[in-house]
């Protein structure tokens, strides 16, 4: 869930909630914070000491995947005396975290943009340690009708207020009475409903504002990829983020690297150091095989030597003692026949239940922030600006798509006059495909700045015959594009779906048996699916089982022999 996501806003919902419950069961570790001097990534876990048997040989673990799963799997594993190699089919690290840069010399993501959630979130104390900038927006709702008019402060906000309210209580009816609620029904009927509640027929106008609203919850497709009509409210509440993230329409004022507790924040300054960061012990201590695209994944039961081993696109057979997967789940989707015994019925049901989302990004970069200038009114777009299904664009977008984007010239020192636009289902598949499909540069810039010229020539201060007011450059993702992203952005949870929690809890286990296990965001504790956080927490999670797994098992040997020998 790149855009933003939501959280727990009270303290006694916390106690309670299933998140934080799964929470304290799947970080079977913890950090030891009492070394404040010491890095975020160098408090080290607390897993079992082992000693192996043969002082000669350390236990050697392969790593499919070098995004943050796999590199922090690889730091842990390191750490405790494992030789470690990564497998990385790219030729970069980061997997889903990824830079280009503008014409300007501006970094810009291509994959996360938000540190979601400030309490106890590692991704937070990184990018405060490699002095990152971060930051949150304005708190003014900028919304343009259907018409192409900018709505009042006052209605904005008011409009996103009580959107934000039914996302609320959509997430506390899910999480207290899931296990009712019918696998079909989605997010989209919950606010059919409430929003007859929220604003009664006895109000003036009420069927505009009820029209207003349901347009506004278009735009949760943003946060998790897929569009709020296929959304389960069964299983919404696996959406809910981490404790400190957003639980209103729009969070306060930009604050640049502050102390920040109580929202999610963007990651201005990209996380480019960030990954630097994480990769840096796998960098210094792994073997890291780079255009190395695994094929096939043998378990234990398959060898000879009873060993896992993984067999490369050029058909080399690598062997280890244990192997850890950290392919995005869109990958697993497409390719469980890869593994060999063939997956657990209940494993490949728990993949292939999960949904998995198709965010993409279009930064669309100016000579100046224009909008940033006040209109005749007084008016000017700071942050976040939404054009709701709009029928003036016809000829580009015929579907009315709702669009949504965060301007980037309003953070501090990595300001840039960029527009990022966010989309999701139908509108991505439109653009990536027609992108795809244009033979030049030209025709590619043309496309995009033609597809998004009837929002952004709407901004204040807009002016045809300005040269400011013209782009210069659009870049645009393709995650839908890129099978090593499995075709698509992160994990989400989609109507039909009838045991979310347990398909999560099942893709952790992995195969242990086999020697394989799963990382990755979609096997993160509930609390951070879909996010940085999530992936980092999973890599962890998965060496200290590994580690924890080799200590028992070399513990129950060296018993044998001490009973033999005794």
């Amino acid at each position: 869930m790149d855009a933003y996501s939501m959280s727990i806003s009270s303290a006694s919902r916390r106690v309670t909630s299933k998140l934080y419950q799964d929470l304290k069961t799947a970080r079977l570790y913890t950090f030891d914070r009492s070394h404040k001097e010491l890095g975020i990534m160098d408090r080290v876990l607390q897993v079992p000491v082992f000693e192996s048997l043969d002082p000669n040989r350390k236990p050697h673990i392969g790593i499919v995947g070098a995004g943050f799963a796999g590199l922090r799997c690889a730091d842990i594993l390191i750490r405790y005396g494992f030789r470690v190699t990564i497998l990385e089919a790219r030729n970069r690290l980061g997997g889903r975290i990824h830079q280009e840069r503008l014409p300007s010399g501006n970094l810009i993501d291509m994959g996360a943009n938000w540190i979601h959630g400030t309490d106890d979130n590692p991704i937070l104390d990184l990018a405060k340690e490699t002095k990152t900038h971060t930051g949150v927006f304005d708190s003014e709702s900028y919304v343009f009708d259907e018409d192409g008019t900018l709505l009042s402060a006052q209605e904005g906000e008011k409009f996103s207020t009580v959107m934000w309210n039914i996302i609320e209580e959509a997430f506390e009816y899910s999480e207290k009475h899931g296990t009712q609620i019918d696998a079909d029904k989605t997010l989209l009927d919950f606010f059919k409903e409430q929003i007859l509640k929220q604003i009664p027929d006895t109000l003036e106008g009420y069927e505009r504002q009820r029209k207003f609203v349901l347009q506004m919850a278009d735009l949760w497709g943003a946060f998790v990829g897929s569009p709020v009509e296929t959304q389960s409210l069964k299983f919404f509440w696996l959406e809910e983020c981490i404790d400190g993230g957003k639980t209103s329409s729009r969070a306060n004022s930009y604050h640049a690297d502050t102390d920040i507790t109580t929202e999610n924040l963007f990651c201005a300054g990209t996380y480019h150091k960030i990954l630097e960061r994480v990769a840096k012990p796998a960098v210094d201590g792994a073997d890291i095989r780079y255009g190395t695209r695994v094929s096939e994944i043998y378990g234990k039961s398959t060898s000879p030597n009873g060993t896992p081993r993984a067999m490369t696109a050029d058909g080399q057979i690598l062997e280890f003692d244990e192997l850890v997967v950290t392919t995005p789940l869109g990958w697993l989707k497409q390719n469980t026949h890869a593994f060999h015994p063939p997956l657990p019925d209940r494993l490949s049901k728990a993949i292939q239940n999960i949904g998995y989302g198709c965010l993409e990004k279009v930064y669309i970069f100016f000579p100046t922030a224009f909008w940033l200038t006040p209109d005749a009114n007084g008016r000017k777009v700071q942050g976040f600006c939404q054009w709701l299904s709009p029928n003036y664009s016809k000829d580009t977008n015929p579907a009315g798509w709702t669009n949504e984007i965060v301007e980037l010239a309003s953070m501090g020192p990595s300001s840039h006059p960029t527009l990022l636009f966010y989309t999701y289902g139908d509108e991505s598949r439109h653009i990536t495909s027609t992108l795809r499909s244009l033979p030049s540069q030209k025709e590619k810039l043309d496309f995009l700045f033609n597809f998004f010229k009837p929002y952004y020539s709407r901004l204040p201060s807009y002016d045809e015959n300005n040269p400011d007011c013209h782009p210069v450059v659009a870049v645009a993702t393709d995650w839908l594009g890129d099978d090593l992203a499995g075709n698509g952005s992160y994990a989400n949870f989609q109507k039909g779906l009838k045991e979310g929690d347990k398909d999560i809890e099942i893709m952790r286990q992995g195969i242990s048996g086999e020697g394989i296990w799963l990382a990755g965001e979609h096997t993160a504790p509930f609390v951070a699916l879909g996010t940085v956080t999530g992936a980092y927490w999973s890599g962890e999670g998965v060496a200290k089982e590994v580690a924890g797994s080799y200590g028992k098992r070399m513990a129950e040997k060296l018993g044998k022999e001490d009973a033999i020998t005794n």
